[in-house]
């Protein structure tokens, strides 16, 4: 076997339970391993510049993020062109990325895949200035990452509330968006860009999206009466077949599912933005990049 050296980094809110369980199985099974490891805790600024030359001067193999997605974007951000390799721990509330992988929840059976997987390069993209590892949107989605931000109590049942809530009471925005050659001027409730299938906790936002196709796939969910909204979320979301779909009596596309590497949107109307579901300071113009081989994912072998 060769040699591993271990980063933990424990995220003290994300979730809803304790970590001391945790922590104790992460020091039982990574003794058990016989790899040198150390656990430090993440923070809420978010800066974690000192990790390259600590990767370097102590020879780390592995950063491990036992958290949700959030936390894996701001970690991940710093470790862009470092050869280590990146574990998930779930322990968010939605955790898009991992299950976009195929890491289980279950924080053993996530550290039989940090011991037993396979390091492989997942894509990452640019929203302007702001790194993204999985997801990021505008409108609808990104107000419920702000209102979800803003509570003390977490966890699926609040955000379930928070998006019942602002479904209803959410506006359309107006958007152009340059892809493909093609600019696109229309209303919608969402925009979403994605590197990965999953809005979070199983639920598929974009069925085409890889981690590591070298592609973006676009979903913008166009202005329509909330009714029918609601049908074709339930019918194409929830049921993982989210497709371009029309409204054969108006002729217009209700839908848009396009997959590009590079995607330019205009937001005159300063819809709210949410990279990874963590709320960030929207802006009028955002030019969007993807990362080929952003980094390496120890998934299921």
């Amino acid at each position: 076997m060769s040699f591993r050296k271990i980063i933990y980094f424990i995220n003290p809110i994300s979730g809803t339970k304790g970590k001391e369980r945790l922590i104790q199985l992460i020091k039982f099974r990574t003794s058990r391993e016989n790899i040198p490891f150390e656990i430090l805790y993440t923070t809420k600024e978010g800066n974690y510049s000192f990790l390259q030359n600590k990767i370097a001067e102590e020879k780390i193999t592995d950063v491990i993020i036992c958290g949700g997605d959030g936390t894996i974007n701001k970690i991940t951000s710093f470790l862009l062109n470092t050869p280590v390799n990146v574990g998930v721990i779930p322990m968010g509330s939605g955790n898009g990325l991992a299950f976009a992988a195929g890491i289980s929840r279950n924080p053993t059976k996530a550290l039989d895949i940090i011991f037993k997987g396979k390091a492989k390069s997942v894509d990452g993209f640019f929203l302007n200035n702001h790194f993204s590892c999985m997801l990021s949107g505008l409108g609808f989605d990104a107000k419920v990452a702000y209102d979800f931000s803003q509570q003390k109590k977490r966890g699926l049942f609040t955000y379930i509330l928070l998006s019942t809530k602002n479904f209803f009471t959410s506006k359309n925005y107006s958007f152009t968006i340059d892809v493909n050659e093609k600019k696109i001027h229309t209303k919608a409730l969402f925009i979403s860009i994605a590197n990965s299938n999953q809005f979070g906790n199983n639920v598929t936002i974009a069925p085409q999206a890889s981690l590591s196709d070298g592609l973006l796939d676009l979903v913008v969910v166009t202005k329509m009466n909330r009714l029918l909204t609601m049908f074709v979320l339930i019918k194409h979301l929830l049921q993982g077949k989210i497709e371009e779909h029309s409204d054969l009596m108006a002729g217009k596309k209700r839908v848009l599912y396009l997959q590009s590497k590079k995607i330019t949107i205009q937001n005159p109307e300063l819809a709210p933005l949410h990279i990874d579901g963590e709320p960030v300071d929207t802006e009028k113009n955002l030019e969007i990049n993807v990362v080929e081989n952003a980094f390496k994912l120890i998934q299921p072998s």
